[in-house]
This record gives structure tokens, sequence and C-alpha cells, in this order.
């Protein structure tokens, strides 16, 4: 989640319809956090309806090294909205499913690592 500034965040409209947004994380106190201007959208989304999933970044495989494709991760949760000390939103993320998707060394299967509460972690590959 850390590996580039700019991630991707899923928030729902008071319509229900989903909204995507740019955004950046902070890991601080052992918490996922994240920000925005004064009365943006995304915030207000969050306010409405706390549910909110984040993608990571990711990268195309080097050419000819498929294995060398460094993955992608995402987590969802609910964000609760805590003071900032200005104008600005400022949530806290409490993670309930985190999902960390790679090749397997040979390149050839997708490993899928996931974590909720419920179930802890488990591991997937696949064709």
């Amino acid at each position: 989640m850390a590996s580039r500034k700019h991630l991707t965040m899923a928030t729902l409209r008071q319509d229900g319809s989903p909204r995507i947004s740019g955004i950046e994380v902070e890991f601080a106190d052992g918490q996922l956090q994240i920000g925005s201007m004064p009365r943006a959208v995304k915030a207000l989304d969050l306010r409405s309806d706390p549910r909110v999933a984040i993608h990571g970044p990711t990268d195309d495989p080097p050419a000819g090294n498929p294995s060398g494709w460094k993955g992608e991760a995402k987590v969802a949760g609910t964000a609760t909205e805590v003071e900032s000390g200005s104008a600005a939103h400022r949530f806290v993320i409490d993670i309930q499913e985190a999902v960390i998707t790679h090749l397997n060394e040979a390149g050839d299967r997708l490993v899928v690592e996931s974590w909720n509460p419920a179930r802890g972690h488990r591991t997937l590959e696949r064709e």
C-alpha cells in the first residue's frame, strides 16, 4: 500500500452508486489513515456511509519476467472521522479485509493471500 504515493479509493454516494477517487494513505500509530480537503465529495460519502475500499498501485510485470510482477494490495473496512484540528477531513480506517495478489515464483499461478478477522489468513493459488 505504501509502494507509491497515489492509490484508488471506492466510496458509496448517497444514492448508493460507487465513486472512485484518488487518495494518499498514511500509516501512523499502527493505523491506516486518510485525509481530504474540506467538503471533498469522498469525505462527504464517508460521513454518509463509512464503508470504503482502497486499492494500491500496481505495475505491469517486467517484459520477459512475469514472476517479477510486484503484485497489488487491497483493503476494505470502515472509516471513522477523527479530529484533525483544521477544516480538512481525517479518517482512521478499521480494516476488515486485506488482500495481496501476486504471482508464484515460476510466474505461472496467481497467489491470493487474504485476511479478515472472522477466518484469519488464507492463501489460494489459481491458474
